[in-house]
């Protein structure tokens, strides 16, 4: 089935570019120049991914992608947003928006469509997944072997069910992928896990983007879970390896 991308976009000369590259390579396109359009079609008829800019007239794309985290039938979906180029704090304050990867513009079309697959081949087998544990498969499991729905840390319990997270007894609300990170941490206690090693669990093994979306991730984790951020009780930086929960 081809998939579907929705193009969130003001400037005409970008929009147009994307959405013929894109039907080029055989995607289906829908395109929109102002976020409160986006998020309507996103919540009616949610598409596969969403490739969405950052300056965008009536709601920027910041906002959109909050919403788009906050709305559990389409919290998962795959965005990319697009920055304008030097533009650190876009890049960063996206990402802990909830996009899961940027591409500065301009941007090669090659870059762009490696990214949007690696995202759609990420999203497919998340999905296929989540299928197979909801009960897809007919196998009968051994009870005593099945796996743990909760994960108690005083003071974080995580519920791995329902995907929630609680820390002091507040809610923290997670992205897909902020939630993936802080479970493989966890569940990874005492293990030095390398920058390699998040990335490829976290978001595939053919993550193609800037590594510094981990730092970013990482940075958003501690400012919700530790104390004291600057001195992290539980996520520790290991200088040159990668992080430690401890």
């Amino acid at each position: 089935m081809m998939k579907r991308i929705l193009i969130v976009e003001d400037d005409d000369a970008v929009a147009e570019a994307l959405t013929y590259n894109l039907k080029w390579n055989g995607y289906d396109v829908d395109a929109v120049t102002d976020g409160v359009s986006a998020l309507k079609i996103i919540r009616e008829d949610p598409p596969d991914l969403l490739i969405l800019d950052v300056a965008l007239p009536k709601m920027n794309g910041l906002d959109v992608c909050r919403q788009v985290r906050r709305t559990s039938s389409v919290a998962t979906l795959p965005i990319i947003m697009l920055t304008a180029r030097g533009n650190e704090l876009d890049k960063e304050v996206g990402l802990d928006a909830g996009a899961d990867d940027y591409v500065t513009k301009p941007f090669e079309r090659r870059e762009l469509l490696a990214r949007v697959r690696a995202l759609l081949r990420r999203s497919r087998f998340t999905s296929n997944t989540s299928e197979d544990t909801e009960g897809g498969s007919s196998e009968v499991l051994d009870m005593d072997a099945a796996p743990k729905t909760q994960l108690t840390i005083e003071p974080l319990e995580i519920d791995i069910t329902g995907r929630r997270v609680t820390c002091r007894g507040r809610r923290i609300d997670l992205t897909y992928r902020q939630f993936e990170l802080l479970l493989y941490l966890v569940r990874n206690r005492g293990i030095i896990l390398t920058r390699d090693q998040l990335l490829r669990y976290v978001w595939g093994h053919d993550y193609i983007g800037d590594p510094r979306t981990l730092d970013v991730h990482i940075h958003w984790l501690r400012e919700n879970i530790e104390e004291d951020p600057k001195n992290p009780k539980f996520i520790h930086t290991v200088r040159g390896i990668g992080y430690c929960f401890k």
